[in-house]
């Protein structure tokens, strides 16, 4: 059975509806790239994921419904969420942010530290001084001091040098190598996508068009739903 169903997902904002019909699955241990133009449905997906927003269709976690419960209790049911903008605490120190929601398990301060080194050299710094790039490894971090099941990371390297790029998909190669915890990645880089995920799912205009095997995302189909 797998971690993460979505069957069906419709969702509005107000009066103007986002979603037609998104389907996806995720497996324990499986890396999905969630893929498509801008505007066309992939963060409010995962907002409906993370109860950020309502909607319907079909929404479980390991087999329990998803849709009667509010966005904190996803959260403690395994979900970890690497928003788009980072959106860490700014006036809480490195550790303070870590900390804040940290939940038992394997990640600690001491195991995203050695994730991530810059961070370890800054635990008692606040948040609003870091470089972006330090501060997209702050969120990261702080997801998985969660201890998530699932964890979704909405645009982790955008705006950033590329000598960080590159360290933040490094991070996502350990995760896949060494954890048994799923990830939904959103990314423009198709490169690295396909370098790390195992199968992709294309959302056109609120609905998924095309799923299946990264191995199976031709040019053709990358240039028609996901290329400029």
């Amino acid at each position: 059975m797998s971690l993460l169903s979505v069957e069906g997902l419709t969702a509005r904002y107000g009066s103007s509806q986002a979603l037609f019909g998104v389907d996806l699955t995720i497996a324990t241990g499986e890396v999905t790239a969630l893929m498509g133009r801008n505007g066309m449905g992939k963060t409010t997906t995962v907002k409906a994921i993370c109860r950020l927003i309502r909607s319907a269709g079909r929404l479980t976690l390991d087999g329990a419904d998803l849709h009667c419960l509010p966005s904190h209790k996803v959260a403690r049911m395994g979900v970890g969420l690497v928003p788009e903008g980072r959106r860490c605490f700014a006036d809480l120190t490195v550790r303070e942010n870590l900390i804040a929601a940290a939940r038992p398990g394997e990640w600690t301060l001491k195991s995203v530290a050695q994730l991530f080194p810059a961070l370890a050299e800054r635990m008692a710094q606040r948040a609003a001084s870091l470089s972006g790039g330090e501060q997209q490894m702050l969120a990261i971090g702080r997801a998985l001091m969660t201890n998530p099941r699932l964890l979704i990371l909405d645009e982790a390297t955008e705006g950033l040098a590329p000598i960080v790029r590159q360290e933040i998909w490094a991070a996502v190669r350990r995760l896949k190598e060494e954890t048994g915890v799923a990830i939904l990645l959103i990314d423009k880089s198709v490169k690295e996508l396909a370098q790390v995920s195992d199968k992709a799912v294309i959302l056109a205009r609120g609905k998924t068009v095309w799923s299946g095997p990264m191995t199976d995302l031709t040019p053709e189909i990358s240039e028609r739903y996901v290329g400029v």
